[in-house]
């Protein structure tokens, strides 16, 4: 049986294939969309109390908005390497038209920032961890890289049989060490070299104080919502890279990305001093390695 806070793929009404709004979350700030067109489609959106990042997962295309047009260059899929991203803020009408599948990240925001684009070879790309724990994190949204009222977003790839989002950690008390943040996950498996579908699986759980329990198994197109508790890990199956989607914003008055470890797990950063990061990593063009 399925948690209520996993949502399996093409849920949602089409065009959309994943629509994750405050209301259908039962939260206050976060949501997602994904949306595919072809050639002969656009689609007319608005921003409205929302501020959003948009970016392709795979095609591209571009975006119309208060008399500028951005463009989204095409990339063949998320394992391509980092993705042109344009932001919107709130209160505007615009045009997404293009062919491929695009994902909206957004959260209700107050202040309005200038719309622009951010070129994928300016996306800060970090390889994280080690060992079995190394993945490579796409940093086109965080709040040390770009600047926007309350949206956090990311995108991360774990290679085939890696673990990810691990230690375990929670952001859901404003505090000195920790942000409240609400956090959708968005899932997308690399097929296997013989070309069959891939899956993983994700786990968040919680505290004693407050309780929450979800141990899924995810495949292209699946999301898995974080209102509170610890999460992690992400976990690719052996043969199968995985990336998910981050998006996240909270109730406080600093967008800052601060988390705690579950302490029974924490020791497990130490180990990566004495551990290499996966030689997979970084995985670009579909999992051939820039220069080699």
């Amino acid at each position: 049986m399925h948690s209520k806070l996993y949502i399996p793929a093409r849920s949602a009404e089409l065009p959309f294939t994943v629509d994750v709004t405050p209301e259908s979350a039962g939260w206050a700030e976060s949501s997602l969309r994904v949306l595919e067109l072809d050639d002969s489609q656009s689609a007319e959106l608005h921003t409205g109390d929302t501020e959003v990042m948009i970016l392709p997962l795979a095609g591209g295309g571009t975006v119309e908005c208060g008399g500028e047009t951005f463009a989204l260059s095409p990339r063949s899929s998320v394992f391509d390497g980092p993705a042109d991203m344009v932001y919107l803020g709130i209160g505007q009408e615009y045009r997404l038209s293009g062919a491929g599948r695009f994902a909206i990240c957004g959260a209700r925001a107050t202040r309005s920032f200038p719309n622009r684009r951010r070129a994928a070879a300016d996306v800060p790309v970090e390889l994280r961890g080690a060992g079995n724990c190394s993945r490579q994190v796409h940093n086109f949204g965080t709040a040390t890289t770009f600047e926007a009222d309350s949206l956090i977003a990311c995108e991360v790839i774990t290679p085939g049989g890696n673990w990810s989002s691990y230690p375990a950690h929670k952001h859901d008390e404003n505090t000195e060490v920790e942000t409240q943040l609400e956090e959708i996950y968005y899932f997308e498996i690399d097929d296997s070299p013989a070309g069959t579908p891939g899956f993983g699986y994700h786990r968040v759980y919680g505290t004693p104080e407050r309780p929450i329990e979800v141990l899924e198994e995810v495949r292209t197109g699946d999301v898995v919502l974080v209102p509170h508790g610890y999460h992690g890990p992400s976990i690719a199956a052996p043969g199968h890279h995985m990336y998910y989607l981050n998006v996240m914003a909270g109730s406080g008055p600093t967008r800052a990305w601060l988390i705690c470890d579950d302490p029974n797990h924490t020791w497990l950063r130490a180990s990566w001093e004495h551990q290499d990061v996966d030689p997979r990593l970084p995985i670009l063009k579909s999992g051939i390695r820039e220069g080699a």
